[in-house]
């Protein structure tokens, strides 16, 4: 029998671990789905790579999806995201000076506590004429917004207290080491490389920003999605199975194993095992801290493409780049997320499926059963760091309360 091949294109992150597990671990196959991974070392190639139809489907980075179907820095193509592949998983680490300069203990600390000494430390820099400088992975990423959203939170006002620039994921801990940038935010394993290799430690994890916070997707072009709706369903059936297995404690050391090799991520097995089971390592030699839920996955329908979670993203998309509220531009990068895809794929499998497609987000602070059309469903806490909720429906109102 022949296979329904997608040619999936991918940057080597642990948050690519879906579609590589599902095709090497026989998942995409017993759904008669054959893929072929295309690794690739920028989100922007990884985007123009399945714009022009040399991938079919593409891991990325969930604003980017929305930024392409919005025509952001290029013409609007219409984009789908029927399936998360993660959330959180990143961490923003700063260069040994800037944590000796912020007195960062020997664990990971609290953001606003963080952020007093850092906006104290960016004042000195930016009267000296030397702000500093953090890197993130593309302008339109989760990282670059997360951020952002910290920064301000705690008083620091990106681009103008602080610069932010772009630095792709392999070569972060390069720029950190170079004296480049004073910090990053990027995705595992890339973090605790440059803790590895003394040059950086970790300072947060992005799930003390938004414990829930949307990172990776599968993403498509709408009208390749619409064309190969049946293959991309066993798809989407192929990546619910993988992400089971990648949460299962019996697996986590085939699966950093798999995930580490040359063709893959090319990082170290324990660089890769720490991140899949929480276990930061903070400081360089430090014995590794464990943060439960630091990389969020299969769980509480954590692979549900939340309609809210993509307004958040517009909502942090209009508030940096100063373009003002659109409903029509509200309306798009919501549909850019497909939780009717995703209910088509797993209807009948048991899988928990989500009454809603939207809620509110940041308002759970303990677990609470949530309506659902299949399965049982109990969502756990969601909170920002600064205690605000995001309605999706008052974006414009939202926005105004920001800092």
């Amino acid at each position: 029998m022949s296979l329904d091949l997608f040619r999936i294109g991918f940057l080597p992150l642990v948050d690519a671990a879906l579609p590589i597990l599902a095709r090497e671990l026989g998942f995409a196959e017993a759904e008669g789905i054959g893929i072929e991974l295309v690794r690739d070392v920028t989100w922007a190639a990884v985007r123009d790579r399945l714009l022009y139809g040399h991938t079919d489907a593409a891991h990325l980075v969930a604003p980017l999806a929305i930024a392409t179907a919005l025509g952001r820095d290029r013409p609007a193509v219409p984009m789908a995201v029927p399936f998360v592949l993660g959330l959180n998983g990143n961490a923003v680490t700063v260069s040994i000076g800037l944590g000796e300069a912020v007195s960062l203990g020997e664990t990971l600390g609290d953001p606003v506590a963080i952020g007093a000494a850092l906006k104290r430390v960016a004042k000195e820099r930016r009267d000296a004429g030397r702000p500093l400088r953090f890197g993130v992975v593309h302008r339109h990423s989760s990282h670059n917004y997360m951020l952002r959203y910290w920064l301000a939170g705690v008083g620091i006002r990106p681009d103008s207290d602080v610069e932010i620039v772009v630095t792709s994921p392999p070569f972060a801990a390069d720029a950190l080491a170079a004296g480049e940038v004073d910090g990053i935010c990027v995705g595992e394993p890339w973090n605790s490389i440059a803790v590895d290799r003394g040059v950086g430690r970790i300072a947060l994890a992005t799930a003390q920003i938004w414990r829930r916070g949307v990172e990776k997707v599968l993403a498509m072009r709408a009208d390749r999605a619409d064309d190969r709706r049946d293959g991309l369903l066993r798809l989407v059936r192929a990546l619910h199975a993988a992400a089971a297995h990648f949460v299962d404690p019996e697996t986590v050391r085939e699966s950093a194993t798999i995930l580490s090799r040359p063709d893959y991520l090319d990082s170290p097995v324990d660089a890769v095992l720490r991140a899949i089971t929480d276990r930061i390592r903070v400081t360089p030699g430090g014995e590794p801290v464990h943060y439960p839920d630091f990389m969020f996955q299969y769980r509480e329908a954590a692979n549900f493409p939340w309609r809210s979670q993509a307004a958040w993203l517009y909502a942090q998309m209009i508030r940096w780049e100063g373009m003002a509220f659109s409903p029509r531009d509200a309306e798009i990068a919501q549909g850019v997320f497909r939780p009717d895809l995703y209910r088509a794929a797993l209807a009948g499998s048991g899988a928990p499926l989500p009454g809603a497609s939207s809620k509110l987000e940041g308002a759970l602070i303990e677990p609470i059963g949530a309506g659902s059309t299949q399965g049982r469903l109990v969502l756990g806490s969601d909170r920002f760091f600064d205690g605000r909720a995001f309605d999706p429906d008052d974006i414009p109102g939202y926005l105004a309360s920001l800092p």
